[in-house]
């Protein structure tokens, strides 16, 4: 009965908040408390939901001062060069534009945060997704998926979780998966390309000439590549027109030059100082809360002295903090019931139980699969540490071995970096301004395509 009911309230979820029925904090926090009363265990609500928020502070007080950290050091320019960058490749392509967006998620995400990558891939993409009308879910889709295969590095967790889980060493595991992984990488950057296209034949390459009447269009696209699409600046054909002109002048801005927040003599302190917060993340010389509560103190007294200012700047990112941070939360009381009530381990259970035993012979594949559901509808921690060992017992009493079984477990990471029970996605959807529901259902196909993708490398390879 938990097995049916557990698989009933994440299917509720997912048809309330992509059909837009319910708001997915709303969501998060009824459905679950709905179903933890059907189930009997009403009067352990409040526990269940305790324990879920004591187990994801720690996140939400991260992401509140990344988001803090990373919106001053917006505002004071450190990114500005970067925008700049990728705009003189991307000019006005919407196919280079995609492909940049792949190309940036996948070079940052090697600092092994998911909430970082988001963050600043957004912040340097989203103004010209916004100011050439393109899809936000692209965006959002083809950030995730890059993420969520950069997220195998042994830094970055699940191959560390599984290290652990089965006493194995992680560079075993994560070294013979790089050629596998790499093809993933390639099948990301190739669906950005195909996507980019689409883009690029749904509105064109753009000169832009009326940045207020293309600023005006917030609306997600997901239709991308749809024939029909919104009134749309003047365009010129791809290749067309001299590059250069004053229109793309002012494209190659990214962000306003002129605003008042600059801090231009102290960009190599914000260089420095942003260096040094991702290296002592990287190599876990403090907890990462503690360092982001730090870096943020530490970036608004200098570039901010005067109180007003610092305020001002808390204010402006206080949208985004809100948003994140309350999503979080109320994913703390669905994670919480999943747990506490013991419907996850009646599914992980099921679905292990399921397996035929013809299959045990292949329980590095049958791994492989299970981790595209498994993760997406778990925590890390839940699948790591609570099913795959299971799963590689099973696979040992057929001859199947544990870094077989652990590499295979890695195959579903890039859909898990969508899953509503990642904080970290509600940044990348939150600070796009995009519905959790839209991006849910954009990007799941695509993701799952791309896990698909990895594990037959990794058979073809022989490392699963």
């Amino acid at each position: 009965m938990l097995t049916i009911l557990g698989f009933a309230m994440i299917a509720t979820f997912l048809v309330l908040i992509m059909t837009k029925k319910m708001s997915p904090i709303a969501a998060l926090v009824l459905i679950p408390a709905l179903f933890c009363v059907a189930v009997g265990k009403g009067a352990h609500l409040g526990d269940y939901v305790i324990d879920g928020v004591s187990s994801l502070a720690p996140t939400a007080a991260m992401l509140m001062f990344a988001i803090v950290y990373f919106g001053v050091m917006i505002d004071v320019g450190l990114f500005d060069p970067v925008v700049r960058a990728i705009l003189r490749f991307c000019k006005a392509d919407p196919m280079r534009v995609v492909v940049g967006t792949a190309v940036l998620a996948a070079i940052v995400s090697l600092d092994g945060d998911g909430s970082t990558t988001f963050m600043i891939t957004v912040s340097a993409m989203y103004p010209l997704y916004k100011r050439l009308g393109m899809s936000l879910v692209v965006m959002t889709g083809v950030a995730a998926m890059a993420n969520g295969v950069m997220n195998t590095v042994p830094w970055g967790g699940p191959t560390a979780r599984a290290a652990t889980a089965l006493k194995l060493d992680a560079a075993d595991i994560f070294v013979p998966m790089i050629p596998a992984l790499l093809v993933g990488l390639l099948g990301v950057l190739g669906l950005a390309y195909v996507l980019g296209l689409r883009e690029r034949r749904r509105l064109g390459a753009l000169r832009i000439e009326d940045e207020e009447s293309v600023g005006a269009k917030e609306a997600v696209l997901v239709g991308a590549g749809a024939a029909a699409g919104p009134a749309r600046p003047r365009k010129r054909p791809v290749g067309g027109g001299a590059d250069g002109g004053d229109g793309d002048e002012d494209l190659l801005k990214g962000l306003d030059p002129d605003r008042p927040t600059l801090r231009p003599r102290l960009y190599w302190f914000n260089a420095l100082l942003t260096g040094v917060l991702l290296t002592a993340m990287i190599l876990e010389l403090l907890p990462i809360p503690v360092l982001f509560l730090l870096g943020a103190a530490l970036a608004l007294s200098v570039n901010y002295p005067r109180l007003p200012d610092q305020k001002a700047r808390i204010a402006a990112h206080a949208d985004n903090v809100l948003n994140v941070s309350g999503m979080v939360f109320a994913a703390a009381v669905f994670t919480g019931v999943l747990q506490g009530t013991g419907m996850v381990d009646h599914m992980a259970g099921w679905l292990v139980d399921t397996v035929p035993e013809g299959l045990g012979p292949h329980m590095a594949l049958v791994t492989g699969v299970l981790s595209l559901p498994l993760t997406y509808f778990m925590s890390n921690d839940g699948f790591y540490f609570g099913v795959l060992p299971v799963l590689a017992e099973a696979g040992a009493a057929h001859g199947v071995t544990p870094l077989e079984m652990a590499r295979a477990s890695l195959v579903g990471q890039p859909l898990h970096m969508s899953s509503p029970l990642v904080p970290a996605v509600y940044v990348l959807v939150g600070m796009a301004r995009v519905e959790f529901g839209d991006h849910t259902r954009f990007v799941v196909k695509w993701a799952a395509l791309t896990c698909l993708l990895i594990l037959a490398a990794g058979i073809l390879f022989g490392t699963i």
